[in-house]
């Protein structure tokens, strides 16, 4: 671009023009410039949002016992007595926690982790102005670390917290966390959206976490975290610490899936996820070329159960899963969040990509059959599955089991200790293909199996996707 000549004091203008042009609106930052700006903070959003913030008390009583002599300690006793050591006179003791929870309905409906109350005898809520309330637990929901209470409000209408929408959190948004740490009362920290959709943190079964900085201690625990508009965002439910204390990584549920929870708890009881009827994998670097994308994203299909929801809706396997209700997918954990917060008996609009063309699926959302029938069944006897309790396999036996597989067979629910199996080191989760070159295909099968061999038996099995063998006698 070429500036024509002008007066020196002119162009001096000009360019300075150019420049406040060229300056973006987001730069368009300076220090404060009055003491009322000074004076600006976040106590009207806390002011808004703190009494619908509350602490939480749990008691819980333990029975232990003693054995009758320190030598029943010793490991050479305990390999020979198992289960069976001789115990001293049970004692109870009192084992008290604490934690933090949000009200969401002035009704008295309290939303906090399941972690916190997590058999608990007694739970006891505290208000922001030190009102103490009794409170039941409605629900709970383990693979997602989130519990629902519910207090007797006494025909009083609590302050409430209103739940937003965290799919509109953007990194480096400002957030308040507001909690109980370490029992010393409620407390506000400020801080930012340091992350969204974090689904490599080994907390619950449902990873898509919201990362803060801001200051997250042990007690914080279900208490909120909040937009600056005094928006619910999230519930606090870790932190990475290496000392116990913030370490200014804390992670938070969003609110998506704080929403399908308690719905799904106050209105039917209990969590009920939609069924794919689908396993994916990773795109990684490598795969980008080979499936025609611009860049590693979404979900390879590698499996399709039979006659399920994701068959029926035309799905392959060779797609790549994108979105889900236009909300992007980069890994098989963030399909899982996205389908586990939809509601059973609703359609999902799932973006695929197949052979680099985009196309758009509609996937009937519905729980997963409890079919074939289980057969819960103890193995006993002579065998090496003696001690074992053993079930056939269905999509909804799966999604108890927090097992991503569209596998049918017999799968191991459960080992005794001390036990023929526990010693053959079986594992809960393992599923039993052949015995004795018999294909086992459901407990009936396995029974047959066990019924007929005497002295020897060839197993072969499959753990976290391998398949081994072993000889037991003979």
């Amino acid at each position: 671009m070429t500036i024509p000549s002008l007066h020196p004091v002119r162009a001096l203008l000009f360019a300075f023009c150019m420049v406040l042009l060229a300056v973006p609106a987001a730069w368009a930052q300076q220090v404060p410039q009055s003491s009322e700006q000074i004076k600006l903070s976040f106590a009207p959003v806390a002011k808004r949002a703190m009494p619908a913030v509350v602490n939480i008390y749990t008691r819980k009583v333990v029975r232990t016992a003693q054995p009758l002599s320190p030598l029943f300690n010793d490991p050479f006793f305990r390999h020979f007595f198992g289960d069976r050591m001789p115990m001293g006179i049970p004692e109870d003791r009192i084992q008290r926690s604490l934690g933090s929870g949000v009200i969401v309905n002035g009704d008295g409906l309290v939303v906090t982790n399941h972690h916190v109350v997590a058999g608990s005898d007694e739970i006891t809520v505290v208000l922001s102005d030190r009102r103490e309330f009794e409170a039941q637990l409605v629900g709970s929901d383990e693979r997602t670390d989130l519990a629902v209470l519910r207090i007797n409000t006494r025909g009083e209408t609590l302050p409430v917290l209103p739940i937003g929408d965290s799919d509109q959190l953007e990194v480096g948004d400002l957030v308040l966390a507001i909690g109980n740490p370490f029992g010393v009362g409620q407390t506000v920290t400020s801080g930012i959206v340091s992350a969204v959709a974090r689904t490599s943190i080994g907390v619950g079964d449902f990873r898509s976490f919201i990362q803060t900085d801001a200051a997250i201690n042990p007690g914080n625990s279900g208490g909120a975290l909040v937009d600056m508009n005094g928006n619910l965002v999230g519930i606090n439910t870790a932190i990475y610490t290496r000392n116990g204390g913030s370490n200014g990584i804390g992670f938070a549920i969003p609110t998506p899936m704080v929403k399908a929870v308690i719905a799904g708890i106050t209105e039917d009881g209990k969590v009920v996820r939609p069924w794919l009827g689908a396993t994916g994998q990773d795109i990684t670097s490598e795969m980008v070329s080979a499936l025609d994308l611009k860049r590693p994203m979404g979900v390879l299909i590698n499996g399709l159960y039979p006659g399920g929801p994701a068959e029926k809706a035309g799905m392959q396997v060779g797609d790549v899963v994108v979105a889900v209700n236009g909300r992007e997918i980069s890994d098989p954990e963030s399909l899982r969040f996205r389908l586990a917060t939809l509601p059973v008996g609703e359609d999902a609009a799932l973006t695929v990509l197949r052979q680099g063309r985009e196309r758009v699926l509609q996937v009937k959302l519905v729980a997963p059959p409890d079919n074939p029938p289980r057969d819960m069944t103890e193995i006993k006897g002579r065998n090496p599955f003696s001690g074992t309790v053993v079930a056939n396999l269905n999509p909804a036996l799966a999604e108890e089991l927090g097992l991503q597989t569209i596998e049918q067979g017999v799968i191991i629910t459960r080992i005794a200790r001390g036990t023929v199996a526990a010693r053959l080191q079986f594992r809960p989760g393992d599923i039993i293909l052949r015995i004795n070159d018999a294909p086992v295909n459901t407990v009936a099968d396995l029974r047959r199996a066990l019924s007929t061999a005497r002295d020897a038996w060839k197993i072969t099995m499959r753990r976290e996707g391998e398949v081994f063998s072993l000889t037991v006698g003979g």
